[in-house]
């Protein structure tokens, strides 16, 4: 399972239809977030999320990114936390925990680990991994990529039963990727499994202007979360804060030969649902399979052979 759940879908200013940004993953029962934005502990209440996180990754700085981690961190030491909490982010997240901490904001209960990223970087986890990558913003910023393992080929029942193999564990055992032994002769993996398949792919920019380093992260994902805070009558604004519009998300979505994009980061003035669908048109005339964030929005991310 892959499940994202849109908490935080707004702009720097919060709306009474968005929350500031924030993202929560749930990939297998593992629970992780992407920016934390005020507010964000009420909407993974809202959207039953839960509070388990194992790691929230920060992409920049910016009040409208970082303003729920507070709140956040004294809930669950309130709730009775034991875990260490690994917090990732760019250059300057070690003292941004310091002073956030030496506040007094968390209880006494489970430790907060700082951990700091730069482009290249990656964080590897049993059967993904997590990059960092170079975004364009007017602070110091990064985007992440999780991409999943190669998965392996699917398994032949029946050429299994004809090399002599029973159904049961000794199948399982094939399709985990190791060799068993049948009446004296090995038989390995690739005799019964097909090509390798690959996992999944999705990749959260942050706030960004569009650029080469996100397409090229981007190649062939499944899911693109990109900056689309503004439309194209307003690009002006964009370039002026280091935003993007939605047809220049929607042109990095169709160079990186994504599978799905969608907008989010939405400006204040796009927060009514008329406008919002303006910049999902906007999007549409250049990258058909694009979507406006809404707030609590579920996604399913499914394997690219549905298996």
């Amino acid at each position: 399972m892959m499940r994202l759940t849109f908490l935080g879908t707004g702009g720097s200013m919060p709306t009474p239809n968005r929350n500031p940004s924030a993202i929560a993953l749930n990939r297998d029962g593992e629970l992780m977030l992407f920016d934390c934005g005020e507010g964000t502990q009420r909407q993974m209440m809202r959207a039953k999320t839960g509070m388990t996180i194992g790691s929230i990754f920060i992409s920049h700085f910016h009040a409208d990114h970082v303003l729920g981690i507070p709140g956040l961190l004294q809930t669950m030491a309130l709730q009775g936390r034991k875990d260490t909490l690994e917090i990732y982010g760019p250059k300057h997240v070690d003292e941004f925990l310091y002073h956030l901490l030496s506040l007094g904001y968390v209880g006494k209960g489970f430790d907060v680990k700082p951990i700091e990223l730069k482009p290249g970087d990656v964080v590897e986890r049993p059967k993904y991994k997590i990059k960092a990558i170079k975004t364009v913003h007017n602070v110091v910023s990064i985007g992440y990529v999780l991409e999943e393992n190669m998965r392996p080929g699917r398994f032949n029942r029946e050429r299994a039963i004809e090399l002599g193999i029973k159904p049961g564990p000794l199948f399982s055992k094939l399709q985990s990727g190791y060799p068993i032994t049948v009446d004296g002769k090995e038989i390995r993996p690739e005799q019964v499994l097909g090509p390798p398949r690959p996992g999944r792919k999705i990749v959260y920019t942050g706030d960004t202007r569009p650029c080469e380093s996100v397409i090229e992260a981007s190649r062939d994902a499944d899911l693109l979360i990109h900056d689309s805070s503004m439309s194209e009558d307003t690009q002006d604004y964009a370039i002026d804060y280091m935003h993007s519009t939605a047809v220049e998300a929607a042109v990095v979505a169709k160079k990186a030969s994504v599978r799905k994009l969608i907008l989010t980061h939405i400006s204040a003035r796009h927060s009514d649902l008329g406008s919002a669908n303006k910049l999902e048109e906007e999007a549409k005339r250049v990258f058909e399979n694009s979507e406006v964030a809404r707030e609590l929005m579920v996604i399913e991310v499914p394997y690219r052979d549905n298996e």
